[in-house]
C-alpha cells in the first residue's frame, strides 16, 4: 500500500505541475529534491533526538547540494538526485537512527521518488527531442 501510494501521489504531481506549467520553471524539481530531504530533519525534530537533527540535516545538505547543481547545471543531475533519494530511503533505516520517521514512510518515499524522478527523465526526453527538432529545422 505504502509503495502504490506513493506512486500514485507522484504520478499526481508530476501531472498538475505540468498541467498548470510548475514544472516550466528550472526551479520546480531541484525544490521538489530539497523538500524531499528535508522531511528526515523534520521526523528527526519530532524525534526530539539532537544527533538525528544533525545527521539527518548532513544528508539533506548533500541533497540540496545536487539540487544547485542540477539547477546551476544540467536539470538531468535533478533526476539522479531524485532516484538517488530513494535509494537512500531504501537503505536509510540501516545508516540512521531516526525514531521519528514512520514505518510507512521509507517505502513511501522510496517509490514518490523514483516515480517522481521518472516524471522528470520523461519531461527531460521530450524537451530534448523537442529541442533537438527545432534545431534540425532551422528555427
Amino acid at each position: 500500500m505504502d509503495y502504490a501510494v506513493g506512486i500514485m501521489l507522484a504520478l499526481v504531481v508530476a501531472s498538475f505541475a505540468t498541467l498548470v506549467g510548475f514544472d516550466r520553471d528550472r526551479a520546480f524539481y531541484p525544490t521538489v529534491l530539497v523538500v524531499i530531504a528535508l522531511y528526515y530533519v523534520l521526523f528527526a525534530v519530532m524525534s526530539g533526538s539532537v544527533h538525528a537533527v544533525l545527521v539527518e540535516s548532513a544528508v539533506m545538505m548533500v541533497f540540496a547540494a545536487v539540487a544547485v547543481l542540477g539547477f546551476r547545471g544540467s536539470l538531468w543531475i535533478v533526476a539522479a538526485g531524485l532516484a538517488g533519494h530513494g535509494v537512500f530511503d531504501a537503505v536509510h533505516g540501516f545508516l540512521i537512527t531516526n525514531s521519528g520517521v514512520p514505518v510507512w514512510w521509507p517505502a513511501f518515499c522510496l517509490a514518490f521518488d523514483v516515480m517522481a524522478a521518472g516524471a522528470m527523465l520523461c519531461l527531460l526526453r521530450h524537451r530534448s527531442a523537442f529541442a533537438e527538432g527545432l534545431w534540425r529545422t532551422g528555427i
